[in-house]
């Protein structure tokens, strides 16, 4: 574990871009566990497991939506942060720390309380069937009352990369991860709690990290500690401005995971509605080894992009999202291939049934038909909010989020349910050339100082 800051300002961009960038994406990817390992779990519970597998898909795109909060803060705080530090302006930089921890503080009791009130309403819009209710609505409760520590510790994890300590923001999730995987088979199989079993063991997991994250922004040692003040108004209003585009880009994966599943639940009828669902959320659940890890990359290189905005380093950024689209499109690539050869290993972690076995190894490698030009779509997104063109990036990824629903629900009309799953590389592949435009016209004349500012004035 490194306990010496990284200089965003001075340090090589190639060495800094793998420094930060790869322990964010491995964090990103740890991440995953927590919902893949319940998912595998869950879908080998006796007797009830693939019910109870879709039951679980059903909640996905909620529990989605309430980590987008953690975005929204988390995001929108660390890059003003970081435009801050890289300005020189310690002091401005705390305050921006400490507002936005007391902003998750408020936003976690809020959400708590709302979700647990609309929870069954959510549930049954979102897909949930007579059969597969009861266990999304065990899940889905136990997982929302422990809200506080999924957002404390998701979206107050930002400011330790911000500050130059990957490896310790690397550690929050592996905290996590470990926790979970442990105490899963202990609750679901040795004390028979089943799929509750699960969702406490996910709480718990968050409990662990979220009491690290703040451990370490506690630390004397830390450039900005963490401190504890009443929020202010323009403070936050500017804050959540800046996170709005990433939160929004998150929020509306659940509007599409929403749409994926109804229709799925729809057209494949009663006899084949819930096991679409239960093979479309194995589907999801391999996709997130590939667009977690790509956040995790892109994610990471935003605290060096934004400190380089404040610092007017014009020359370094063209550096850093060049280094940050070929770790991308590296990753993207294997992926790729192991998409092709090795699908039905990881879809028999879930399932021995032949039915489902068959059709997620088809949906996996649907899915990832357009994952390699995906890669310019999360590049460019990220490096433009990075940069506080929150407009532009918010149109791009809502074009491609427009897009992947509109698929959804005209692919099933004239063709077989089923289809439905094409809608994900007919998105991606439109998101290349919307992004890649973006890119050539926007972009690098932004770059050239057409547009950038010279002071961050906030």
């Amino acid at each position: 574990m490194s306990r010496k800051a990284n200089d965003f300002g001075k340090d090589p961009v190639p060495v800094l871009v793998l420094k930060i960038s790869i322990p964010f994406m491995f964090a990103q990817f740890v991440n995953v566990l927590y919902s893949i390992v319940d998912r595998i779990y869950i879908g080998n519970i006796p007797v009830i497991g693939d019910v109870s597998l879709a039951g679980a898909g059903v909640c996905a795109p909620i529990i989605t939506l309430l980590s987008s909060f953690a975005t929204l803060i988390g995001i929108g705080g660390s890059v003003l942060f970081s435009m801050r530090l890289g300005a020189g302006d310690h002091e401005k930089a705390k305050t921006i720390l400490a507002n936005s921890f007391s902003l998750l503080l408020l936003f976690s009791a809020v959400l708590t309380i709302v979700f647990l009130l609309i929870k069954g309403q959510l549930l049954h819009w979102f897909g949930a069937s007579e059969i597969t209710w009861p266990y999304a609505n065990t899940y889905l409760t136990i997982y929302t009352l422990g809200t506080f520590f999924a957002l404390l510790s998701m979206g107050m994890n930002y400011f330790i990369t911000a500050q130059g300590f990957p490896m310790l923001g690397m550690v929050t999730t592996l905290v996590g991860a470990v926790v979970n995987t442990v105490l899963d088979p202990v609750f679901i199989f040795l004390f028979h709690m089943n799929i509750a079993g699960a969702a406490l063991a996910t709480v718990i997991a968050q409990l662990c990290s979220c009491a690290f994250v703040l451990l370490v922004l506690k630390r004397k040692n830390m450039p900005v500690p963490l401190t504890l003040v009443r929020p202010e108004k323009k403070l936050s209003l500017r804050i959540v401005k800046m996170g709005f585009s990433p939160f929004l880009i998150l929020a509306t994966d659940s509007i599409v995971i929403i749409a994926l599943n109804a229709v799925l639940q729809y057209f494949g009828g009663p006899e084949y509605g819930d096991t679409l669902i239960t093979c479309a959320t194995i589907v999801q659940s391999y996709m997130l080894l590939i667009t977690s890890p790509m956040l995790g990359i892109t994610g990471g290189s935003q605290p060096l992009i934004s400190f380089n905005y404040g610092a007017n380093h014009a020359d370094r950024i063209r550096k850093i999202v060049f280094c940050v689209l070929m770790l991308c499109i590296g990753f993207t690539t294997f992926m790729f291939l192991v998409s092709r050869v090795a699908p039905q290993y990881f879809v028999r972690i879930f399932t021995d049934t032949p039915e489902y076995m068959e059709l997620s190894v088809w949906g996996i490698r649907v899915f990832t038909l357009a994952i390699i030009p995906l890669s310019f779509q999360y590049v460019f997104v990220d490096a433009l909010t990075a940069l506080s063109m929150t407009r532009l990036s918010l149109f791009l990824s809502l074009f491609r989020k427009g897009t992947y629903f509109l698929a959804t629900c005209i692919l099933p009309m004239f063709l077989a349910a089923k289809m439905a799953f094409y809608a994900e590389p007919i998105a991606d592949g439109l998101a290349f050339f919307s992004s890649s435009t973006a890119f050539f016209l926007v972009y690098r004349k932004y770059l050239k100082g057409e547009g950038r500012l010279s002071r961050i004035n906030f």
